[in-house]
Formats: C-alpha cells, structure tokens, sequence
C-alpha cells in the first residue's frame, strides 16, 4: 500500500509538471506581449490574444529543430535579459529612491498583514508568481552540472530578479494610480521597444524549456512503464537529455492555444498558474523528504523541520490561491487530473499484462516433455520471436505451436533494449545464450540499440548480423567447453543457473558478462594430467575430435537453415479482466487501458521487417 501511495504521489506530481508546462508558456509569452498595450495605446485585449497564439505556433514549430541548433542565441539573449531587469531596477530606485530597501526588514510582513488580513492573505497568490518560472532552471541540467545551474542562480538569476522587484516597488511609491502593468511602466522611454523585444524573446526562451522539460520527464516515465510509449526523437547524439516528442509537442500547442483562447486574461491564466506551481512545489516537498529518510538517512529531527518549514508555507500559499478555483482554474486541475489517470491505468495494465507474461511462461520441464521436435514438425529455417522477456519461454510462442501446423527448425527469441549510449557497435549489439539442449536449436537473443542508431535497418543486413554473431556465440561457447574438465551436461536451462553456458552471456566480440561462477573456476583446481591417470590422451583427442564435428554440424545446420529463409514471428498479447473482476476493473482494463494500448506506439513499430516474411498471433490473457 505504501508503494502503491508513493506511486500516486510522483504521477500526481508528474501531472501537475506538465500542466505547469501547458500554463508557463501562456503565461509568459502574454505577459511579454501584453507590453504592446502600454506602447501603443490603441492596441486591444483581444489583439494581445492574437499575437500571443501567433507566438505559441511559431514556438512550439520550431521546437523540432533541438537546442543545439538554436542554443547559440540562448544563452545572450537571457544574459541581455537579466542585465536589463538588474539595470531597470537600479535605475527607479535611484530615480524614485532607495527607502524601498527598508523591504528587506521582515517587520513589515506583520505591517501588511495586520493593516487588512484578508486583502494581504489573498495577495499571497499574486506574490507566489514572483519566485515561480526559475525551476525551469532543471531542465538544463541536461547540459550543464548542478553546480553550474546553482552558481548561475545564485551569482546572476536572483540578484536581478530582486533588483527588477525593487525597482518596481520603487515606482509604486511615487504612482500608486499605475498598479497595472508596472514593469512596462517602469522601464525608461529611450530603451521601451529594445526591452518590449528582449522580454518577449527571453518568454519564448523560457517557454522552450519548460516544453524541454516536459519531454525529458515523459520519456522517464515512459522508461519506467507509467505513460503510453511516444515516437521519440534524440536531436544531438552529444547530449542524450536533448529530444523531440511530435506528439507530446503538438498537444502541448493545442493545450497551450486552448488557455489563452478560453481565459483570454493574463490575470485568470495567473491564477492557473499559481496552482500548478503549487501542486509542483508540494509534490517536491514531500518526495525530497522521503528521499531524506529513506535513501540520505537524515536524522528525523532535521526532516521534521524541513518538512514543516517548506510544507508549512507551500500550504499556506496554497490555501489563498484556491480561492482562485471558481474563477476557472479548475479547468487546470482537471487537466491534471486527466493526465493523472492516463499515467495510473497505464502503469496498472502494464505491470499486470507484464507479470501474467511471466507468471504464464513455459516451464522447461514441459519443454522437455514435448521432445527435440516440440510435439510439432520442425521446418527448415530460422524463426525470429519477438517478446519482451529476458528469461524463460514466453506463453506466446505456445500460441505459435498449437496455432501453426509447423515450427521452424531454428528459434530465435529476441528481445530488443534501448542503452543510453548514442551508438552500439555492431560486434556488441547481440548478445546470445542457448535455450534448451543443444538438439532443440533454440537460443535467446538479446539485441541492443542506442538512442541514435538507425532502427529500421534492411533486413537483409539485420539478418546477416545476427547470423554471424550467432556462429561467433556457438563457436565461443566450444572453446570455453572443450576447457570444461567437469563433463558437463550442455543444457542451458533459463530456469536454473547449472551449466558453463549459463553462467554467462557471450558477446559476438568474445566479450564474457558473467552471470555466475567463472568458467575456469573449476579448472583451475584440476591437477595436469599423468599417464597413470583415469583420463588418457586419446580419450582426450577423441573428446576434441567430437566437439569439433559437432560444432562443424551445427554450424552447417545453421546455414542450411538461413538459406531456407528467415521468418519474422510476431505475438500480440492483450489482456481482459475475468467475467468475475470487479466492473471499475473492467471498465480500466477492457476499455480505458485497451484504448491506449490501441493507440500508443508499440513497441515494434521501429523495426523495418518485410511484410512477406511477417507472420503474427494475437493472444488473450485473462487477468
């Protein structure tokens, strides 16, 4: 249960990210807009509305292009904007003067609050926007260390935003009538247009990262089963954190397009997004504090008072902004909740899909049972499965023998992962072990794929590859036996870690991962041989003479095979609640995970396989 609590808590978290991704940009790039209005004077709400969707398109357009191949202008036209906050606020408060700096006495907090309580605890919403926008800041941790975003926070971000604050205060004093878009009001005629300019291309910057960001914990989530797989597309192969979701980019757009359009105000669309900063910020708070106890091991005292410091003022900021909920920032937090159910029912049928896969796996002793021949007749050629599992037979190749009239001579089941390297060499993207004894002709197949190597390879190619680093394995695995002085039995069961060839996984560049005792564990303890000796050199010649024609026929046995051709075997399995399960399981599984399923991206859609050597099953499971 706690688990399952632990769960709901980060997918809520992850919901309210992504809608605080939906609301920035609307947010930023109207309130940079909206500085028109004070330039020109005959420009309307509705125009602002109009520019600002016109700025969304461009923005969210150019998004495919990475930001490698725009991060040039980042980085000065920010550091241009920080420098024009920092210049604007030293300007009014020398203009308007200095008595603003009697701000940083925490008394006049109690000042304000006990003038007007209820007017000074519903400005609390609007203070909140003050700090937000720099999280954002985390998204480049995909190209820069955590000390370096700290350092730049620190030593440039927040001085400059306090100095533009001030500056702004210090104008309220002497204009207490103009308390509507005070920052444009306060910037100094002579440089209006160039700052007007600056602050709506630092808003566009802004926005970018944040839609960066939002991709980057997409594909995290999606890594880690709790959201509906996406085509994802990797725009540098120097930084891995840089990618491209079409699909997540253009319903970002949409969402983005529908706020500004339906709220229309900068001031309801604030509102909006005080909420999402708050749920963001709550959500933190509570996973930094069992990351303290669980994993840092902080003592509880310093916990307590960490929890109650930053959950204590995030609640009570939280508290004035509800009040905002009627005014139309509930259409934010169903949204989220949306998002939320999307991610939560897709974790759930994935998780049960996956362990009923395991669960339902082909013992070996059945394996055994049904004979060299699998209880069916044995075609020349190779078959190619495609599953998900690591380990054991999976239930659908079950499917495939009662199903078929006849299974190939050779079975492959190959399992695809994506490491996070940009390339995989080719002599290390295979990596073998056999399945069953040696007469069965079946091997277990794991091929490996960086984020930038090309996916929908020729098949012929593919195929050539994989053949070649097979016979690499075979031969491989007859050097390290014929060094086996134990006798062996040559049966790689996947269910019991018993035999040499199970101990490890051999690379098609020789490479040995060990899963187990070493080979030459055994050997090593083994004395030389005499004369006098139960093991005679001719009994070891003729050993070495049968390895070498056994692996001469299976080599043979494996040509043979692929010149009667390769064909590619496909098992969908879908699940189905029992007639028995309850009806919220049914309604979850039958019709909401089943939809989504139906939609996302399956996992094989990379792959570039001939459709005349496609043959597919569909299995049911019930859970």
């Amino acid at each position: 249960m706690l688990k399952k609590l632990l769960l709901m808590l980060v997918l809520f978290g992850t919901s309210m990210v992504i809608a605080d991704g939906v609301v920035t940009p609307a947010m930023s790039v109207m309130s940079a807009v909206n500085g028109l209005k004070v330039g020109i004077s005959s420009v309307n709400e509705g125009e602002v509305v109009m520019i600002t969707v016109a700025f969304l398109i461009v923005l969210f357009s150019l998004q495919r292009f990475g930001t490698s191949k725009v991060g040039l202008a980042v980085g000065p036209a920010l550091f241009i904007w920080f420098c024009c906050l920092a210049g604007i606020g030293v300007y009014n408060i020398v203009t308007y003067g200095s008595e603003v700096l009697q701000a940083f006495n925490p008394i006049y907090i109690y000042y304000y609050f006990e003038r007007n309580p209820a007017q000074a605890w519903m400005s609390l919403g609007g203070c909140l926007l003050c700090a937000t926008g720099s999280e954002a800041m985390f998204a480049d941790l995909c190209y820069f260390s955590v000390r370096s975003v700290q350092l730049t926070f620190l030593c440039l971000v927040l001085p400059c935003l306090l100095l533009g604050y001030l500056g702004q205060a210090a104008f309220l004093m002497e204009n207490l009538t103009k308390n509507e878009q005070v920052f444009f009001l306060s910037i100094p005629t002579q440089v209006f247009w160039p700052v007007v300019f600056i602050a709506t291309l630092a808003a566009l910057i802004a926005s970018r990262t944040m839609t960066t960001a939002i991709f980057s914990i997409i594909k995290q989530a999606t890594a880690l089963g709790c959201f509906p797989r996406l085509k994802i597309i990797h725009t540098s192969r120097k930084f891995m954190g840089q990618i491209y979701i079409p699909v997540m980019n253009w319903f970002l757009l949409v969402s983005c397009l529908a706020f500004v359009t339906t709220f229309g105000s900068i001031n309801e669309i604030g509102n909006a997004y005080g909420i999402a900063e708050l749920g963001v910020m709550m959500m933190t708070t509570i996973l930094v504090t069992i990351i303290m106890l669980l994993i840092w091991q902080v003592n509880i005292i310093v916990v307590l008072c960490f929890l109650t410091l930053f959950l204590g003022l995030e609640l009570f900021f939280f508290s004035s902004v509800l009040g905002s909920v009627a005014d139309g920032s509930w259409v934010l937090l169903v949204f989220a909740a949306v998002l939320y159910l999307v991610m939560y029912i897709w974790n759930y049928g994935t998780k049960l899909k996956y362990e009923t896969e395991v669960q339902q796996k082909l013992s070996m002793d059945l394996m055994m049972d049904l004979g060299c021949n699998l209880g069916t007749v044995r075609a020349p050629g190779i078959g190619l499965l495609y599953n998900e599992l690591v380990r054991g037979v999976p239930a659908i190749f079950g499917h495939f023998l009662t199903t078929m009239p006849a299974i190939h001579s050779m079975i492959i089941f190959v399992c695809i992962k994506w490491v996070p390297v940009p390339v995989v060499p080719q002599n290390e993207r295979f990596l073998f072990r056999r399945v069953c004894p040696k007469n069965y002709h079946m091997f277990r197949c794991i091929a490996r794929y960086g984020y930038k190597d090309v996916r929908k390879e020729n098949p012929q190619t593919f195929e050539q590859l994989l053949i070649e680093s097979l016979e690499k394995f075979i031969r491989r695995e007859a050097q390290e036996r014929s060094l086996e002085s134990d006798g062996n039995d040559d049966i790689d069961s996947e269910e019991e870690v018993a035999s040499s060839s199970s101990r490890v996984l051999v690379g098609p560049n020789g490479s040995i991962y060990s899963l187990g005792v070493p080979l030459l564990a055994d050997y090593a303890g083994v004395s030389n041989p005499t004369l006098g000796s139960s093991t005679s050199f001719d009994g070891s010649l003729d050993e070495t003479m049968d390895g070498r024609r056994s692996l001469d026929n299976e080599l043979s046995f494996i040509h043979k095979a692929k010149e009667s051709g390769v064909v590619y075997l496909l098992g969908h399995g879908d699940i189905r609640a029992r007639k028995d399960s309850f009806f919220a399981k049914k309604l979850v599984i039958n019709y909401f995970y089943a939809f989504l399923r139906k939609n996302c991206r399956r996992g094989i859609a990379t792959l570039s396989i001939p459709h005349t050597r496609l043959m597919q099953v569909a299995m049911q499971y019930m859970v």
